[in-house]
């Protein structure tokens, strides 16, 4: 107990107003006089992957698995659980896939045969179950053409593993031909593993399509949306873009399999539905029954991008399935169908409605342009190929829309042949911006801090689209997202901040993973059917997004950038708008450091106030049963004339912010 006690007390003393008289401190200098570069509002944003379950199953908020009847085994996710009356095998009712060929896009739907009237079942199994909570309201609905008024009622409800009802509704088919048939249910107490069963009352053949069900309260209350408390911890991010939809999910397993966006547009229902790449990539992690619905489409994409305040960034096929993969590539004198599709995009999200893809923007309920200003071509394509591809993209898109901002990639890896290749192919050809990405361990992220203060600052310009630090190796199933992981993150952050005369987009990725669903860790969001939390990666995130000011100034030891030297790292910046002076500090020592920070140029207030990290494990994480384990602490610290002294934990990230007078 006492040790706890002294424990709590030197936690709460982190920041110091004096230091103890046999200290030894650093000192720190500031100029916040002097703007070194400006802070572009993109520097920190977040990478949307339907990777983990993520879209469906997660984001989307969808709660039934396989509603159109189009995955690659059509009855997947739906059963028939009370289908005998006698001991001879006789059925009381059957479920038979049909396919309509000229309905190309949602082909099948269900012919449900019942017998008699003891009531056939299906139950629809969720995405690793439903959640479902006390009193909270739930829309289902459902697409019925009932024959000759076969059936009289389709009871609807919520069960356990018991059986046991917990939330009911019914509908009454009325017409032979097909209708839509909605209706609301409320649940009766909270259950993570709820599954949905439909009886069906009567005797006759019915047919069934599009068996959909929502959760009533989504974010922004739009219907059939997405699942409120994961955009809740998008939003609180305040990210300056939003790229999506991936990833390898642009490029697909082979050309065939690749995001196609204009078929994830349009009346849900006439959605494609397509096999997810990650179904069957680890053998770690199978997914066999992992599709994407496309509910949650391009439209949507941009919708989430302007409600979370953040700048769209769309990434598109460029003719190149995943290079680690089948590396199927499009002829050049094939590539137009590609090239139109980043052109009739660019039309989606910004033209008129008079244009042909404007007006389909504002038939979906936005007749209001997105303000697209950024897209990018391929995602970590390498090589002669990818280079040539580029090129006529390039021309295309800056010959109709000069003002886009082309995105390129260098490849999967941060240095060796490929990369190297690439970028000096895309400096020639004055590429904007190249998207480099890293997962490697802690020590190489603390290691790579000053990785850009050498990068040409005439341009390309710099995004560092994917990064994470990995706890065990790349790919590796028991990757986690422990403290470790975090402020070695944190740490290569400020080598990123420092240079954002070079580094105008950074996000970390993958974005999210279902806890009983995923494939790739680590990841920065994790949920279940019933909750969401943030992990050690995710405040870190938080802390420098939120923070990131408009104008670089320098922070220096000595006269030099801090960029490692005694383990510690730091970046500074200047907020014109709020009139702040923020300082970012993270100590990657296992001992506790004492600084003295000079703020030089510009007269800041006698007190302010520092949000920290840390944790007393490296090993340490946050989970569903401890989800703020590691989160921020938040203290005043006043300061002597204009310098600020404080102490840094070992191990700890530390946010300073003082008004300037």
């Amino acid at each position: 107990m006492k040790n706890n006690i002294i424990s709590k007390i030197s936690f709460c003393g982190l920041l110091l107003t004096s230091f103890f008289a046999s200290a030894q401190s650093t000192t720190l200098e500031v100029d916040v006089a002097k703007t070194i570069t400006k802070i572009q509002p993109t520097m920190y944003g977040v990478f949307f992957e339907d990777i983990n379950f993520a879209a469906d199953g997660g984001l989307y908020a969808e709660m039934i698995k396989n509603r159109s009847f189009e995955f690659e085994v059509p009855l997947m996710g739906w059963d028939q659980p009370k289908t005998e009356k006698y001991a001879f095998n006789a059925k009381s009712g059957t479920a038979t896939i049909i396919k309509v060929v000229e309905n190309n896009k949602n082909p099948r739907f269900c012919r449900v045969i019942v017998n008699d009237d003891i009531g056939y079942e299906l139950v629809n199994e969720g995405f690793r179950g439903m959640g479902i909570k006390k009193d909270a309201r739930y829309n289902v609905s459902l697409k019925a053409a009932n024959h000759d008024g076969a059936i009289k009622k389709i009871i609807i409800q919520f069960i356990d593993k018991d059986n046991k009802v917990l939330g009911e509704t019914s509908i009454v088919p009325t017409s032979n031909d097909w209708v839509s048939y909605t209706a609301q249910f409320a649940a009766t107490q909270t259950e993570a593993k709820a599954k949905l069963k439909i009886t069906f009352e009567g005797t006759g053949t019915i047919d069934l399509d599009m068996i959909s069900l929502f959760p009533d309260d989504t974010w922004n209350h739009r219907k059939n949306g997405l699942r409120k408390d994961i955009v809740q911890l998008l939003y609180d991010l305040k990210p300056g873009f939003l790229r999506f939809p991936g990833g390898c999910i642009v490029e697909g397993r082979t050309l065939a399999q690749r995001y196609q966006w204009k078929k994830s547009i349009g009346d849900v229902d006439k959605r494609e539905t397509v096999i997810n790449r990650w179904n069957t990539e680890f053998v770690h992690k199978p997914a066999p029954d992992y599709f994407q619905s496309f509910g949650l489409g391009f439209f949507e994409y941009f919708q989430l991008a302007e409600d979370i305040g953040a700048t769209p960034l769309p990434i598109l096929s460029c003719g190149m399935a995943c290079q680690f993969n089948t590396a199927e590539l499009v002829p050049m004198e094939e590539l137009d169908p590609y090239v139109q599709d980043a052109l009739d995009l660019i039309e989606f999200a910004n033209g008129g409605v008079e244009t042909p893809w404007g007006s389909v923007r504002s038939e979906m309920g936005h007749p209001k342009p997105f303000n697209l200003k950024m897209i990018g071509v391929g995602n970590e394509q390498w090589g002669p190929d990818y280079i040539a591809r580029y090129k006529v993209f390039e021309k295309a898109i800056k010959g109709k829309y000069p003002n886009i901002t082309i995105v390129s990639g260098s490849g999967p890896a941060p240095e060796g042949d490929f990369f190297d290749y690439g970028m000096k192919e895309l400096k020639k050809l004055n590429a904007e911006v190249v998207d480099e990405h890293y997962y490697s361990s802690p020590k190489w992220f603390r290691e790579n801090a000053t990785r850009y203060d050498n990068y040409d600052r005439k341009g390309p310009k710099i995004f560092a689209g994917e990064y994470a630090a990995q706890s065990v190796g790349i790919t590796s199933p028991d990757n986690k997202n422990n403290w470790e992981c975090a402020f070695s993150e944190a740490a290569f952050m400020t080598g990123l901040e420092r240079n954002a005369e070079v580094v105008n987009l950074t996000s970390y990725a993958p974005l999210m993973a279902h806890v009983e669903a995923w494939q790739w860790t680590p990841d920065m969001i994790w949920f279940n059917n019933l909750e969401a939390y943030g992990t050690a990666n995710y405040y870190v995130q938080k802390l420098f997004s939120t923070n990131k000011g408009t104008d670089l100034v320098a922070i220096t030891k000595e006269g030099k950038p801090v960029t490692g030297q005694n383990d510690l790292f730091a970046s500074a910046v200047k907020d014109a708008n709020t009139k702040e002076v923020i300082v970012k500090l993270v100590n990657a020592s296992a001992n506790a450091q004492e600084l003295n920070i000079d703020f030089k140029g510009s007269k800041v207030a006698d007190k302010g106030t520092v949000t920290t990290l840390t944790s007393a494990n490296l090993d340490d994480v946050n989970s569903f049963e401890s989800p703020k384990k590691i989160s921020p602490t938040e203290s005043e610290i006043k300061l002597k004339g204009k310098n600020a002294q404080i102490r840094l934990l070992p191990h700890s990230v530390s946010v300073l912010t003082l008004k300037m007078r």
